[in-house]
């Protein structure tokens, strides 16, 4: 009979959308006071490859990817997404975010995003979360899938993930006895 077999601790991840740096500080500090610290920020790219949150959140529109510095358990992306839910409510002017939270995870091998969209690809966590592979390490690089967000399968955070990948690594590395 197997053993069950249990995950490597995981890179909390999360892709920001805002447009107002203000909303985008404030949601950091908020970040950083639930999941620890930031230890790595992306550079700002725009999010010009669909217009879906331009009439809640206006034009113009960036996004970074952050990585925080305490590695977690995968099962615990759940309660991460509801708490990026939070947060941006409590930044939110009115029913407009001023800020979208995308939180999820990065592993070896996988770029997972939580959701509160149910969708065919996607596994359900408990409490209304959903499980989205977005990406899947192989050869060097990050493949995606038809199903991949626009912005994540045009290439322009495929140095951002390999710098978040190579980040993990060391923190295992770091956490096991040599």
């Amino acid at each position: 009979m197997s053993e069950p077999e249990y995950p490597q601790p995981v890179k909390l991840i999360v892709a920001a959308l805002w447009r107002e740096a203000e909303a985008l500080d404030a949601a950091r500090g908020r970040m950083a006071a639930a999941w620890g610290p930031i230890d790595f920020e992306g550079a700002d790219h725009p999010f010009d490859a669909t217009d879906y949150y331009e009439r809640e959140m206006g034009p113009g529109l960036l996004r970074r990817l952050l990585a925080f510095e305490r590695l977690i358990a995968p099962e615990q992306i759940a309660a991460v997404k509801l708490r990026a839910r939070e947060i941006e409510g409590e930044l939110a002017r009115g029913a407009r975010r001023s800020v979208n939270l995308d939180a999820g995870y990065l592993d070896h091998n996988k770029l997972v995003l939580a959701s509160l969209k149910r969708g065919p690809q996607k596994i359900h966590l408990g409490g209304g979360v959903w499980a989205d592979m977005v990406c899947l390490y192989r050869k060097g690089g990050f493949l995606t899938f038809e199903w991949t967000f626009a912005d994540f399968k045009d290439g322009r955070y495929a140095g951002d993930l390999l710098r978040i990948r190579e980040g993990y690594k060391a923190a295992l590395r770091a956490r096991s006895p040599e």
